[in-house]
């Protein structure tokens, strides 16, 4: 049944820190016409998000909190993405757009293109965001402000629910990321499962000493930095390295090489070798926490309206063609990276074309809005 009442509709499916954030930063922008529905296992948690302000209501039962919804967010840990979308599936309307937060992409993908209807759309998502604790009460509107957020549209994907997706993304103030689900998983292995990995196997090495009470006492703000991760919740880090293994073994020998290296170093009393070692890496460390690289694709949209952009494609209407291009991404990045090589002359990536389509479109909707509000301001009092 439908209880939507002529609203547009968001489901956020898992109401913890990163469904409760989404959620916060959704009812923060203050849409108009918008209502945010949470269902969650835990019940209390459900209850907690409400109570905050995440959502604007509680529904625990999984067809009735999907029913009607223009968008759905899987927010839930990893191994837990296939049950939800098996079992949500039946229930959910045409043309739906499906998205998920989860931190390895390529098994979603999969999952998602098996379980889901072909009559709705899903577009994987990855917000670069979080906390070594999990919870709603962690939960804050402003987590994903600044921050890349991953996203990798199914090659049957409308170009209405990338555009829907990406409105989101605006919305929680991240900088959208198209990238290929293998690439992602690739890329996300080194820059945040490895840390976690180590971070974890840190603790656990010094703490399984039996030197550890000294040691545990002369632990300060380095040890504690160091391994900060180890605290995130075992479930979501057991999930990430079981969906995510051949990446996470790739990096782990890369990273026993690097050791090696320095423990030779080291070993051979390579002082000046070892110097220059440590100022490199403060220099360039120092350049990146300054200025992060960006992609082009990231500035393409900066000025897009994102909450009437959001209500716009949640508003049904037709869809868009298929963007079958996404399946041709790392060959077609291949490819531009070995035209560029021949000729001296970079060319846009099939990311940067789709974030270059999509600027232009919702600059024609800001448009006509725009137009519109004209119209309404220059006609006399007695027509208004």
């Amino acid at each position: 049944m439908d209880r939507s009442n002529g609203k547009k509709r968001i489901t956020i499916i898992g109401t913890g820190l990163i469904g409760g954030s989404l959620g916060m930063a959704l009812k923060g922008a203050r849409l108009p016409g918008l209502e945010v529905i949470g269902h969650d296992r835990d019940r209390a948690n459900a209850t907690q998000a409400e109570k905050s302000g995440a959502i604007d209501r509680t529904e625990h039962n999984l067809p009735r909190a999907v029913s009607g919804a223009g968008m759905v967010i899987i927010a839930v840990p990893v191994l837990s993405v296939r049950e939800v979308m098996q079992q949500m599936a039946p229930d959910l309307a045409e043309g739906t757009v499906v998205t998920d937060t989860t931190s390895t992409k390529a098994h979603v993908m999969r999952w998602a293109k098996e379980a889901l209807p072909e009559y709705v759309n899903f577009v994987g998502g990855h917000p670069m965001a979080g906390k070594e604790t999990a919870g709603i009460a962690s939960a804050e509107a402003s987590l994903f402000r600044g921050k890349a957020y991953c996203i990798c549209p199914a090659v049957d994907a409308s170009d209405t629910a990338v555009k829907t997706v990406l409105g989101l993304v605006r919305l929680a103030g991240s900088e959208p990321l198209f990238v290929d689900p293998e690439e992602h998983d690739i890329y996300a292995g080194a820059v945040s499962h490895l840390p976690l990995m180590m971070s974890t196997a840190l603790f656990s090495m010094l703490r399984s000493s039996p030197a550890w009470n000294d040691m545990g006492m002369m632990a300060s703000s380095g040890f504690s930095d160091v391994t900060r991760l180890a605290a995130s919740d075992p479930a979501m880090s057991h999930g990430i390295w079981a969906t995510n293994r051949d990446a996470l073994i790739h990096w782990l020998e890369r990273m026993a090489e690097e050791l090696r290296r320095y423990r030779d170093m080291l070993k051979d009393a390579q002082d000046e070798v070892l110097l220059e070692t440590f100022l490199k890496a403060q220099i360039e460390r120092e350049a990146f926490q300054r200025q992060p690289p960006r992609r082009q694709m990231e500035t393409a949209t900066a000025k897009v309206d994102s909450g009437q952009a959001l209500l716009s494609m949640l508003v049904g209407g037709a869809l868009a063609k298929n963007i079958q291009r996404a399946k041709q991404l790392p060959e077609l990045m291949r490819q531009t990276q070995e035209a560029g090589e021949k000729d001296g002359k970079r060319r846009p990536t099939l990311a940067e074309r789709i974030a270059e389509d999509v600027r232009r479109d919702l600059e024609k909707l800001e448009q006509k809005r725009a137009e519109k509000q004209i119209e309404t301001e220059d006609k006399p009092d007695n027509e208004t």
